[in-house]
This record gives C-alpha cells, sequence and structure tokens, in this order.
C-alpha cells in the first residue's frame, strides 16, 4: 500500500535504510582514521642518549655521557668502556631528559622507527625491510 507521498514504502523501511547508511559511514570513516594512524607511525623518530647503566638512581634514570661511549655499540646491545672506574655505555630510546639525567624510556631498541641521537646522529632508518644502522 502506498504511503503518503506515494512511493509504497513504510516509515519503517525508509528508517532502516537511513540507519544503515549512518552505519556504513562511520564505519567508513573510523577505516580512514585507522589507516592514516597507522600510515603516520611509519614516519616516527625516536630520540636516543648514550648513558651509563652503572649511574641508574632508584627513580628509574640514568645519567647521560658523551655520545662517543655508544658510538662502537651499533646493535644496540651495549658496549663496555672498560678501564678505571668507567661503566658500560648503552644507547638509551625515547627518555624524557631533564639536565645530565634521563628516564621513562627503555634500553631496548624499537625497530621501525628512525633513532636520531640529541647530536643529530642517525643510528637506525626507520621503515619495513630491517633495522638499518649508522655508522662505518
Amino acid at each position: 500500500m502506498p504511503d503518503a507521498k506515494g512511493t509504497g514504502r513504510s516509515a519503517a523501511q525508509e528508517g532502516s535504510k537511513r540507519s544503515k547508511a549512518v552505519a556504513l559511514g562511520a564505519v567508513g570513516a573510523v577505516s580512514v582514521l585507522v589507516i592514516a594512524f597507522f600510515a603516520s607511525q611509519d614516519d616516527d623518530e625516536t630520540t636516543a642518549d648514550c648513558v651509563d647503566v652503572e649511574t641508574r638512581l632508584p627513580d628509574g634514570t640514568y645519567q647521560v655521557v658523551d655520545e662517543r661511549y655508544c658510538e662502537d655499540d651499533d646493535e644496540g646491545g651495549g658496549s663496555s668502556a672498560g678501564g678505571g672506574g668507567h661503566g658500560s655505555y648503552i644507547w638509551y630510546y625515547g627518555g624524557n631528559r631533564a639536565g645530565v639525567r634521563v628516564g621513562g624510556g627503555t634500553t631496548i631498541r624499537p625497530a621501525d622507527t628512525t633513532i636520531v641521537t640529541r647530536g643529530g646522529t642517525t643510528i637506525q632508518r626507520g621503515g619495513f625491510g630491517g633495522r638499518g644502522t649508522g655508522g662505518g
């Protein structure tokens, strides 16, 4: 039986079509946001500080030392400086630096991100295809 507009559709059928259109539109919008988020993650950059692991305080912060102590550390696992009173020096990633201390990061090298020291040296290029290291 035709409705007042003569379309032959009931108000319930019209509402159902609008509801489906809104749901599909919302799914499309969320999909675009998710794709944009993950695409932007490829451009991430992580900051690295060279730290002396023997200077860790109870609050989890480390003393930052000159980058040259970590330059031989191409694999991110740490290097031992050896000799009178010197400790082990490793890269500390993504930390918050306050003066000569850094904390809130990790000693585990993050994958698929570009890692740049505070001095501006790139020690790893991000993206797909494995880990690249700087130096030579």
